[in-house]
């Protein structure tokens, strides 16, 4: 068991995390960083990335995560490969217990757990993720131009990637278990007036088809709840889009979250409803989920501590 007491101590090791620590060491705060189970978060089931600012040709996201982890070193982040299972907040400093019987002591601490995208659990859903299975048109849908995708869900977050990818492959088909979307009524008459876009009605996937060679995904095979017939269709890619969970059972007795789980920040911040406990990147943002969003949120908590620690030395 080992002891750790460091004046910023950040809860996890994705872009925010990693954004967090890099301006913390270089504010000489000498910080913490829990990376958690999922070292690099999500990026690191992520193949090419290119829309991260600073990479003109396309960069895996292992790799991407791997540079953030070696640059918060260099500058001086002190990272433990734990998990935090146990936090206490009511008084300051704060103390945070490891699943490895580890004691973390913080003045401040930064939340940058993140959020996982929710899958539908099929055995080439997994096997084929990262070669056209996604949980994100923003970040992926570059790589369909003028190909066939489907998307799996029925709510605004699906409704808005199948209306983002019309914009870039040659045919959308929507999947949904229901026979009408839940998505707005907004969202929903776009879905009906856009000719790219097509609705399988009551239905969902039952397999997804690929090949091992670097084509990956080929097409899946739906069945209709209503009529029990299965259908082919010949794909590239499958985005699945039945939202995401944040990463933050463990901070439900601890500060505010929001009806599906994300920290509630104050508005334009990132402080909680714990003086001295700020959240950044996915686990408060329900909306961009986006690596460099992420990042900037990440700057933005850390300077936000700094403050609040420098207030309470005045």
């Amino acid at each position: 068991m080992a002891e750790y007491k460091t004046k910023v101590l950040i809860i996890g090791s994705g872009p925010a995390g990693y954004t967090a620590g890099i301006y913390a060491a270089r504010a000489g705060m000498r910080p913490v960083l829990v990376s958690g189970t999922q070292k690099g978060g999500q990026l690191t089931i992520t193949t090419d990335v290119e829309n991260f600012p600073g990479f003109p040709e396309p960069i895996n996201g292992s790799e991407l995560m791997q540079r953030m982890h070696d640059q918060a070193v260099n500058v001086g982040v002190t990272i433990v490969e734990d998990q935090i299972s146990e936090v206490y907040f009511a008084e300051n400093p704060f103390i945070l217990i490891s699943e490895g019987a580890n004691s973390y002591c913080a003045d401040s601490v930064i939340i940058a757990t993140g959020a996982s995208a929710r899958w539908l659990g099929l055995p080439n859903e997994e096997k084929f993720r990262g070669y056209g299975v996604s949980g994100c048109a923003t970040c992926d849908g570059f790589f369909y131009r003028n190909k066939d995708v489907v998307v799996v869900g029925g709510g605004n977050t699906a409704a808005e990637e199948a209306l983002y990818l019309s914009g870039i492959a040659k045919n959308v088909t929507l999947i949904h278990r229901r026979d009408q979307l839940r998505a707005d009524k907004v969202m929903q008459d776009r879905i009906k007036n856009n000719p790219k876009i097509q609705v399988e009605w009551d239905s969902v996937i039952e397999d997804i088809f690929g090949s091992d060679t670097p084509k990956g995904v080929t097409g899946v095979r739906i069945k209709n709840l209503k009529t029990d017939k299965y259908k082919d269709i010949e794909v590239d890619g499958v985005f699945i889009a039945i939202g995401h969970k944040p990463n933050t059972e463990i901070f439900k007795n601890a500060v505010d979250l929001d009806k599906d789980g994300y920290v509630v920040t104050s508005p334009g911040s990132c402080r909680t409803s714990v003086n001295g406990v700020f959240a950044a990147g996915d686990v408060k943002d329900a909306v961009y989920r986006q690596a460099v969003t992420a990042a900037g949120s990440g700057c933005q908590a850390f300077l936000e501590a700094q403050r609040y620690l420098q207030e309470c030395k005045s």
